[in-house]
């Protein structure tokens, strides 16, 4: 197995979690300045995380 493959999995998988959680708060926000904050952290990280695992998958070779 390929442990690059495998990490780049993980970090996708945190990304879409981090834009749901941010979507999720995104929802059922009342405008509050902690949630926007929460709402920006998430979002922020999701997207950081999503990008960098497609990214790690996509360079990562298979090796038979």
């Amino acid at each position: 197995m390929n442990i690059k493959r495998i990490f780049g999995s993980l970090l996708t998988i945190l990304g879409i979690i981090g834009l749901l959680y941010a979507a999720y708060v995104f929802i059922n926000t009342g405008g509050k300045t902690q949630d926007l904050k929460a709402l920006a952290i998430y979002g922020i990280l999701g997207i950081i995380f999503f990008i960098s695992g497609i990214s790690l998958v996509r360079a990562t070779k298979d090796e038979s």
